[in-house]
C-alpha cells in the first residue's frame, strides 16, 4: 500500500512544496497536497493544523509542511494531539527525528534551504525507520497527557 503524505505550506513556500510533491510522487508516495495554490499572503497556523489533522486522523501516514523558516508552521502542527513534528535544515536531523523521535511530520524552511537540500532532507526523512527500544519509552513520555 502506498504511503499517503500530507503536504501544506504558507505563501512563502508554495514552489518548494510543489517540487517536494513532485519528488515524492516520483518516489512512489501519494502526495496529498492541500495547498495553498496562489501567492497571496496566508496564515501558516491554519495550514500546519490542517496537514497535522490529516496525519493525526490516519488519513495520511506522514506530513511535510513548509513556511519561511519552518518554525511557525511546525509549532502549529505540534498543537494537534498525536503529532510529533520537527524542523530540519539538514539530512542528519531529518533521519534522526524519524529514527529516535518517530516524527510523523517534517517541517522545512523554504527561506532557509534550497530545493536540492530540501529534497535530500525529504529523502533522509522518508527512508528512515523508527528504532523503537529506549526511544519508544521517550516517545511515550512525549505522548503522555
Amino acid at each position: 500500500m502506498t504511503k499517503r503524505i500530507a503536504l501544506s505550506s504558507d505563501h512563502a513556500a508554495i514552489e518548494l512544496r510543489q517540487a517536494i510533491a513532485k519528488h515524492i510522487t516520483e518516489l512512489g508516495y501519494e502526495a496529498v497536497d492541500i495547498g495553498p495554490t496562489t501567492p497571496e499572503s496566508t496564515h501558516y497556523p491554519k495550514h500546519g493544523q490542517a496537514a497535522a489533522e490529516l496525519v493525526a486522523s490516519g488519513d495520511c501516514d506522514l506530513g511535510i509542511i513548509l513556511c519561511g523558516t519552518g518554525q511557525g508552521i511546525m509549532m502549529a502542527a505540534n498543537k494537534v494531539k498525536g503529532i510529533r513534528c520537527g524542523v530540519c535544515s539538514d539530512s542528519f536531523s531529518a533521519r534522526m527525528i524519524r529514527m529516535h523521535n518517530n516524527a510523523n511530520m517534517l517541517s522545512i524552511g523554504a527561506r532557509v534551504v534550497g530545493e536540492g537540500l530540501a529534497l535530500d532532507i525529504v529523502d533522509a526523512y522518508l527512508s528512515a525507520e523508527f528504532e523503537g527500544g529506549r526511544h519508544a519509552t521517550r516517545v511515550d513520555m512525549i505522548e503522555a497527557d
